[in-house]
């Protein structure tokens, strides 16, 4: 079954994003283990990190920057 994807995004405290996906289900994702890739190195900066959009399928950032969509939602916690 294919995951929801986003229609929101909002950055918390952290390093970690408060998502809400087309099913309308909230959840928060934290990506302090992910910025220990060299890919994501540059999130790091938090202003930068900040600048989260969602595109398409998925979230992304300016430089290209994504993260696949199964992660997102599979490796998230449900809001109550």
């Amino acid at each position: 079954m294919i995951p929801p994807r986003p229609k929101k995004v909002e950055i918390l405290e952290n390093y970690k994003l408060k998502i809400l996906f087309e099913n309308n289900e909230e959840r928060i994702y934290d990506m302090k283990n992910m910025l220990k890739e060299k890919f994501y190195e540059s999130l790091k900066n938090e202003a930068y990190f900040k600048t989260v959009k969602v595109s398409g399928i998925t979230l992304e950032w300016e430089n290209g920057e994504d993260i696949c969509p199964d992660e997102l939602y599979n490796n998230s916690v449900k809001v109550n």
